[in-house]
């Protein structure tokens, strides 16, 4: 079986993120494309995240956090809506996606993808601390995906 991956198809790996998906132009998601989902796999959870905040933010800064989502799922469409999905709550405070928005210098964003065991029965006030807690022990495979995004 082919290793779980995610990609987009308006990045690279590594590459810049296009500005329209940042915090202060469009704030949609970008497209994703998700591939090598293990059969035995029961849902999948999302993580996008921002590590280069700790300096000024003193913390990883949680963009998006969605769990619950189908393992039949390949694609997740651009400003996707999860309605089968549960999102929760992200550091701007709000549930769904938070674009980029580095105060300082480029940032590297994360988004990370899990194919679980388990389906997860949390509430939307979970925060990505609380969902990677949760998903500990129930992680078949996992795959990431960065990108940079300029001030």
């Amino acid at each position: 079986m082919a290793p779980l991956t995610l990609e987009s198809p308006t990045f690279d790996d590594g590459e810049r993120i296009p500005e329209e998906y940042g915090y202060t132009e469009t704030n949609v998601n970008p497209p994703l494309e998700i591939d090598g989902v293990p059969d035995d796999a029961e849902s999948l959870a999302l993580l996008v995240d921002d590590p280069d905040a700790r300096e000024p933010a003193g913390k990883v800064w949680d963009h998006w956090i969605v769990w619950n989502v189908s393992p039949e799922r390949t694609t997740i469409p651009e400003e996707w809506d999860p309605d089968e999905a549960v999102e929760g709550t992200n550091d701007f405070g709000g549930r769904g996606y938070g674009g980029p928005n580095p105060p300082d210098r480029e940032h590297t964003y994360r988004f990370r993808l899990f194919a679980l065991d388990t389906t997860l029965e949390l509430d939307s006030d979970t925060d990505a601390d609380a969902l990677e807690s949760a998903i500990e022990g129930h992680v078949l495979a996992e795959a990431s995906l960065d990108g940079t995004y300029p001030p």
